[in-house]
Order: structure tokens, then sequence, then C-alpha cells
């Protein structure tokens, strides 16, 4: 990894839904993972069921690179190779890394680009 942005990203093993909850200033569960509070309404980030319906999301966290928020560049590093092959992207931060979530039907792509664009993805949560 020779540029200085190049992460070590590993696929998370869970599968996520990403929610809006327009009139919600809390949810009313605490099976959460994030939760961002805007003028329009409350997003919620959630494990769910490997087999349930809806739009599903699978995490890439760049944990092995973690980093502190004074870092340029490391987002970015990420999202815009993923933004020029078109792969929408749903990113909650952490102090030390991200997690970024991809649709899940496009996750295998997600990983050959951020490959391309060097960085290492341990796939191995894919199955």
């Amino acid at each position: 990894m020779s540029s200085p942005t190049a992460q070590r990203l590993g696929v998370v093993p869970s599968v996520f839904a990403v929610e809006h909850l327009p009139h919600a200033t809390f949810p009313e569960d605490d099976e959460w993972i994030a939760l961002v509070r805007a003028p329009e309404g409350l997003t919620v980030v959630r494990e769910t069921w490997p087999t349930g319906s809806g739009e599903r999301w699978i995490g890439l966290y760049g944990g092995a690179t973690a980093h502190g928020p004074d870092t340029p560049g490391m987002l970015a590093a990420v999202v815009s190779p993923l933004a020029e092959a078109s792969i929408p992207v749903f990113v909650a931060s952490t102090f030390h890394a991200d997690l970024v979530l991809v649709p899940e039907h496009r996750v295998r792509e997600a990983v050959e680009v951020l490959e391309r664009a060097g960085h290492r993805v341990d796939a191995k949560n894919l199955g």
C-alpha cells in the first residue's frame, strides 16, 4: 500500500438496514448500531436478519487502519472509488475508523473496486 490513505478494510459479518423515521427523536428499541438525528427525522442503522426483506447493506470497516478524526482523506479514499463505480454508500464514522455500507447485491463489486484502488479487503465474511 503506497498511499498514506490506503487502508486495510474488513467485511463486517452482519447485514444492516438503514431506516428513516421522520417523526421520531429516538427509536422505540435498543437494537440500533448508529443513530443520526436531523431536522427531517431520525436515521437508524441496525442489524437485520440475513433472510430479511427490504434494502440490505453490507459493511466495510477500516478498524485495521485506525485513525483519528483529524486525519484527512481517509474516508474520501474509500468512498471516491466507489462513487466513480456508481456504487451507493451509507457511512457511519467512529472516532477511529469508518463503517462504509454498500448495497448487499454490490458488495463483491465494491471489494474489487477498493482493491483496484490500492486498499486491502479481508472478505472472508462474504462466505
